[in-house]
């Protein structure tokens, strides 16, 4: 018959049942497409310039953002003029603290001047312009 198997009652049965497995996985898989959108969507699309000779540098607390749009992000937030020079001189002994500027390759040249002589104003006068790294090729 068709629904007779060849196991007694009292034999220990050895076959693995995969089918729990396939749907935890299944699940999981799922939760993942939901989610992935959620996280690129929240990272700043910055196009940094590039160059053969940047070096490589610890992040400290002034790390600055410059979008092609001019809009400033401390930190990933996105800040105003006003808070910037606000948050500044909250900080303690900052002037021996190197302040990190990622500018797009469209931002406009007065914006990042602006961000450093506010820097400037509240005694930081260490800079460092974050490059991404260009290939060398060989010919």
């Amino acid at each position: 018959m068709a629904g007779k198997t060849n196991f007694d009652d009292d034999e220990l049965v050895s076959s693995i049942n995969i089918t729990p497995l396939v749907d935890v996985v299944l699940v999981l898989l799922v939760i993942f497409l939901i989610t992935a959108p959620v996280l690129y969507q929240s990272a700043i699309k910055v196009r940094l310039p590039t160059a053969r000779t940047g070096e490589q540098l610890e992040k400290g607390p002034l790390n600055f953002m410059i979008t092609k749009e001019g809009d400033v992000l401390w930190d990933k937030e996105k800040v105003d003029w006003e808070t910037i020079t606000k948050r500044l001189g909250l900080l303690k002994d900052q002037s021996s603290e190197t302040a990190v500027i990622s500018a797009d390759q469209g931002t406009s040249h007065g914006t990042v001047i602006r961000l450093m002589d506010v820097l400037r104003q509240v005694g930081i006068s260490k800079f460092a312009m974050s490059v991404e790294a260009q290939t060398i090729e060989t010919r």
